[in-house]
């Protein structure tokens, strides 16, 4: 019995993998079905000339750029102009006794903010600090963050009766929150709205998220020929043409280090078509693309926080297609290409990268 029972087992083997196989081939098929159907529907528009709205986002973000006079980054990565920061600084700014409200950085950021939140942007923003740090002699000592938002401390600044004080250390408290708070998302929202987009087909947001799960969305929406009012879609990045007016990002999750752009793209298609609130892919940026040149092969994004500053970055196409091409990812490291002394060890990150375009570019919102 127990041999007629081992040799049943042994027959059933086979078929039982063959019944357990499928699953993961058909889900294969569908989703390459799924993004096949989706890179026509992405190939077709970018065939066509930007549209008017598309147009008139470029031209914000560019028009913001040049309000803001921002860094510029060339096609290698490299940034050739330091321009003004988040924390009001120029390179060579000379320390002027007066300034135009326009020119300080964290006027400009709070803009943006304000375009979100209205009146109520200060309380959306969170100020840091690391619990006796101002008074620490010790640079090894660990101190634990605190955290509190801006509103607090403009409270505090109101209880101040010498109006010069006052005013320095409401600006104090506004500035260090600008500084601790991200604000790429925030840029993007403003840029958007600006152009006249209804908060109907954009999801004005302090995360890039909300706007990317959003494009997502509306790919599935569009196979499924259901209605979707949302003015992107999204789209394989290193497979379509970008236009202006559409944006690239990118993911910073450490746990997706090595995860390929179609990987990343997957995982958050699974993951709004299993219904749920699952959103695992919340470190993220978006940029703006601003110019395209066939001429040059190049195009130009514009991002907001991006080394603290409205920056301008030139990227690499392919040429004929002009689509985009994946940024160099080599290392500034070899001894003898640094004069310094070598630290002891790496640093906890890695080699350093030479390229400040060597991000995890992963989908293109593409405007519909």
């Amino acid at each position: 019995m127990r041999l007629f029972a081992c040799a049943f087992a042994l027959a059933l083997a086979p078929a039982i993998a063959l019944a357990a196989s499928p699953a993961p081939a058909q889900a294969d098929r569908a989703a390459a079905k799924f993004w096949k159907s989706v890179q026509a529907t992405c190939d077709a528009t970018a065939a066509k000339p930007a549209g008017e709205l598309g147009q008139r986002i470029a031209q914000t973000a560019i028009d913001e750029f040049n309000r803001f006079g921002g860094h510029q980054i060339d096609a290698n990565g490299r940034l050739f102009r330091f321009g003004l920061t988040e924390a009001e600084h120029e390179e060579d700014d000379g320390g002027a006794q007066q300034a135009t409200i326009g020119h300080l950085g964290w006027w400009q950021v709070m803009k943006y903010w304000q375009s979100l939140y209205g009146n109520d942007a200060a309380g959306k923003l969170e100020a840091r600090g690391y619990r006796d740090a101002s008074t620490a002699t010790q640079e090894a000592q660990e101190a634990a963050l605190l955290r509190t938002d801006a509103a607090r401390l403009l409270r505090e600044a109101e209880s101040v009766s010498d109006p010069a004080a006052r005013e320095i250390l409401r600006e104090a408290a506004l500035r260090a929150a600008i500084i601790d708070t991200s604000w790429s998302a925030a840029f993007v929202s403003y840029v958007v709205k600006q152009s006249g987009a209804a908060e109907s087909a954009f999801r004005f947001a302090n995360a890039h998220r909300a706007y990317i799960y959003d494009a997502f969305a509306t790919s599935a929406a569009e196979q499924n020929k259901e209605t979707d009012n949302h003015i992107y879609r999204a789209c394989p990045l290193l497979a379509t043409r970008p236009r202006i007016g559409d944006l690239i990002c990118n993911q910073r999750e450490s746990s997706l280090a090595d995860a390929t752009e179609a990987a990343v793209r997957e995982r958050i298609r699974t993951e709004l078509a299993s219904g749920g609130d699952t959103r695992t892919i919340r470190r993220t940026h978006c940029e703006v693309v601003a110019s395209v040149d066939p001429r040059t092969q190049t195009m130009i994004t514009i991002g907001g926080n991006v080394l603290q500053a409205v920056t301008a970055r030139k990227l690499a196409l392919r040429k004929r297609s002009l689509k985009f091409q994946a940024a160099r990812k080599d290392h500034c490291g070899g001894a003898d290409r640094w004069t310094l002394t070598k630290a002891a060890a790496q640093p906890p990150h890695g080699p350093a990268k030479c390229s400040l375009n060597d991000k995890k570019w992963f989908v293109l919102l593409q405007l519909r």
